[in-house]
């Protein structure tokens, strides 16, 4: 069964408004995004030079490492719709891996 109107032509399908409050909450979360790849970047080399001194990779460091990136993941499928939680800081900060 289809919807008709007076003339008794179907009528198009209903299309659901804009998301102007995920938009807004995308811009944000880009910029979180952004910060978080740079924290990644500057961490990646901290592990670098950790590595360099003590020749051997910094345990504590990497788990941290492992989370932001579970962080960055969440905050990219949001953007992109894959998602529809929200993300820390309105929603929960990522477990361990």
């Amino acid at each position: 069964m289809t919807d008709t109107n007076s003339a008794g032509t179907s009528a198009p399908p209903a299309r659901s408004p804009f998301p102007a409050v995920r938009l807004l909450y995308a811009v944000g979360y880009g910029i979180c995004a952004w910060l978080a790849f740079v924290v990644l970047i500057a961490l990646a080399i901290a592990q670098f030079v950790v590595i360099a001194i003590e020749g051997k990779v910094n345990v504590e460091l990497k788990q941290f490492c492992l989370s932001l990136i579970q962080y960055e993941s969440e905050l990219l499928g949001y953007i992109a719709f894959a998602r529809d939680e929200l993300p820390f800081p309105i929603g929960p900060f990522p477990k361990q891996p």
